[in-house]
């Protein structure tokens, strides 16, 4: 018997920087074959080691309000000094075939995800074990000049403050546990009844 066809869904994922969603996301994406990244468009430079098409579509200023304004991102958002966008069309063929799309973006982006597609979205918060910790794992990365660390922990106050808009928190004190939990989490959603759109041919069969 031929497996249920299932609508993909959208699993995002967001934090304040240094909470560990970027890893998190990463040991997903290794476990996980049945998801993808989405890639964002951004007008930021590349950090080192970072390409061109796998990491980010590096675009001008430009080319970013362009792709706004003609309607060809999902969601966008200005994140300190930099704009950051999801490309509509590679999520949109994703969902219609089946398969699960991950987002590594704020809670701006949610927002708008949101709006548009409630019925194919999970959101996840991911929450640092303290403050403490979360300034040691920013200032541990060795990216960012003290200066954007102390930004970056001014405005993880108001971040943190939109958790209650998620269907799901996790506090991160454990890569390890965390992870498990997001991947219990993406199990129990795909298996929702709403998203499986072959159930009714499936059961028809069972019944003959």
């Amino acid at each position: 018997m031929s497996e249920i066809k299932r609508r993909g869904l959208m699993l995002v994922l967001s934090s304040p920087s240094g909470a560990g969603k970027t890893t998190l996301a990463r040991g997903l994406l290794s476990a996980d074959s049945g998801i993808f990244m989405s890639i964002s468009a951004t007008t930021r430079s590349p950090r080192p080691n970072e390409v061109d098409g796998r990491d980010y579509y590096f675009v001008s200023p430009e080319k970013f309000e362009t792709m706004a304004a003609g309607g060809e991102l999902f969601e966008h958002a200005q994140i300190f000094d930099n704009r950051y966008g999801t490309p509509r069309q590679p999520v949109v063929d994703a969902l219609k075939a089946g398969r699960d799309v991950l987002f590594d973006i704020d809670w701006q982006g949610t927002q708008q995800l949101k709006e548009q597609t409630r019925e194919d979205l999970v959101s996840i918060f991911i929450l640092p074990p303290g403050h403490d910790e979360l300034e040691r794992r920013l200032k541990a990365r060795a990216q960012d000049s003290d200066a954007v660390v102390a930004r970056r922990m001014a405005k993880a106050a108001s971040e943190i403050s939109h958790w209650p808009e998620y269907d799901y928190v996790i506090v991160n004190r454990d890569i390890d546990r965390a992870l498990g939990q997001i991947k219990s989490i993406l199990e129990a959603e795909r298996a929702r009844r709403t998203r499986l759109v072959g159930v009714g041919d499936f059961v028809a069969d069972l019944t003959r």
